[in-house]
């Protein structure tokens, strides 16, 4: 069987590299011939002595002499590449490797290598392509992200919970870890993945990771270019989208008050989708030239996100133990012309165990609602338009929307 996959993976290997690179003048070595041949050879010197695999790693030793001579041949222009001078030689190693790792490891590890191989070697334009098209600075923003995730997540782990409250550091990372990639995500696909696919597309993509900084980045287009039915809609798409963020950060922290607010938050955000389709119904279909806003990445928002999360938490414990229960929906209200998302995830965590599921779930609709209110005032600020009135009374209808959602939850 593994001999079988061997053979099999190599030609496939062989012939998609003859497809890639057939057409290359002078010829390149390697081929749907060639592959299997290195790969088999590969395979018999590994056999000959598998205890320490002297003859393999002689044969090894061989093939770098041949891959070093060629890399020179490149480098000193004596032969040309139009892939630069390590593609090749990548390739042939892979191929030669392939032998002993299809007969000792499991099967879905030389099928991974092969494919994973291809599809890079494959992507070579697309690839090229998009490391043109993305500035140096994003770069940096990912080693960031990495840095969040692989670094500082770890290093926080088996912490003591931080005084006065019942989250650890751990927790508060993971928050950070959490919502940050839910924004770097979708920050990407709107940029990178989907660009200039319309107003509706990106301000429903820029409602996942900010409904806020959407609204406003829509706001100044229309001051620009003026409040169009499209523009409108997408002030309401993104707020849609903000209901669908919320549910997924909750999921993250917190099945049960997930589940709470399920219901509520698919019923706003229908509505939201409802009034969205109708004014772009009413559109012309126009465009403005840029509908991304900044990237939410980075790591001053990281720690600003964090020590949010820390402060409403203290402010929660100190409304329950001097106000009740019922204070922190008073602290939802208040908390809703920020940045609702550590209030959230503050409930998630730890404060559905205080105060219950149901008055939490209350909070969350109470927070978002008042938040709508927030982008109403903004579009109005920013837009500098009478016509502004439209998307701000959508916005405000969807705010009273929601304080009556929230106050059926509460009887």
């Amino acid at each position: 069987m593994n001999y079988a996959v061997l053979l099999a993976l190599s030609l496939f290997f062989g012939f998609a590299f003859e497809e890639f690179f057939g057409g290359e003048e002078p010829a390149v070595p390697g081929g749907i011939r060639t592959f299997p041949l290195i790969s088999l050879a590969g395979t018999a010197l590994y056999l000959v002595e598998p205890r320490y695999a002297l003859a393999f790693i002689a044969g090894i030793l061989v093939l770098g002499w041949w891959v070093s001579l060629y890399i020179r041949a490149v480098l000193e222009g004596k032969r040309k590449s139009a892939d630069g001078p390590l593609i090749i030689p990548a390739c042939t190693l892979i191929a030669f490797i392939l032998g002993p790792i299809a007969l000792t490891q499991p099967l879905w590890v030389p099928f991974a290598l092969i494919v994973g191989t291809v599809l890079l070697v494959g992507s070579r334009a697309w690839l090229h392509a998009l490391v043109a098209r993305v500035p140096e600075s994003e770069a940096v923003t990912l080693g960031q992200f990495l840095l969040l995730v692989g670094v500082v997540l770890p290093l926080l782990y088996g912490a003591p919970p931080i005084p006065h409250t019942q989250i650890t550091p751990f927790n508060v990372w993971l928050a950070v870890v959490a919502v940050s990639s839910l924004s770097y995500l979708s920050y990407l696909l709107q940029r990178y993945v989907l660009p200039r696919r319309g107003v509706l597309v990106a301000a429903a993509l820029g409602g996942m990771y900010s409904s806020t900084a959407t609204t406003v980045v829509l706001a100044r287009t229309a001051r620009d270019q003026g409040v169009t039915p499209n523009i409108t809609a997408g002030v309401v798409a993104a707020t849609a989208m903000m209901y669908v963020r919320i549910i997924v950060v909750v999921a993250i922290f917190n099945v049960p008050l997930a589940h709470a607010i399920l219901i509520p938050m698919l019923v706003l955000a229908a509505i939201s989708i409802g009034i969205a389709a109708a004014f772009a119904y009413r559109g012309n279909g126009t465009k403005p030239a840029d509908m991304v806003a900044g990237n939410p990445l980075r790591l001053v928002t990281a720690l600003v996100f964090a020590a949010l999360l820390i402060a409403i938490s203290l402010l929660s414990k100190w409304v329950q133990a001097h106000v009740g229960a019922h204070g922190v929906l008073a602290l939802a209200a208040a908390v809703g012309v920020t940045d609702i998302d550590p209030f959230v995830v503050s409930l998630a965590q730890s404060g559905a165990t205080s105060i219950g599921i149901g008055l939490s779930a209350v909070a969350i609709v109470i927070a978002s609602s008042s938040n709508n209110l927030l982008k109403a005032v903004y579009t109005l600020a920013f837009t500098r338009r009478r016509a502004s009135l439209i998307p701000a009374s959508a916005l405000a209808a969807l705010c009273v929307l929601g304080l009556v959602v929230a106050w059926i939850m509460a009887r």
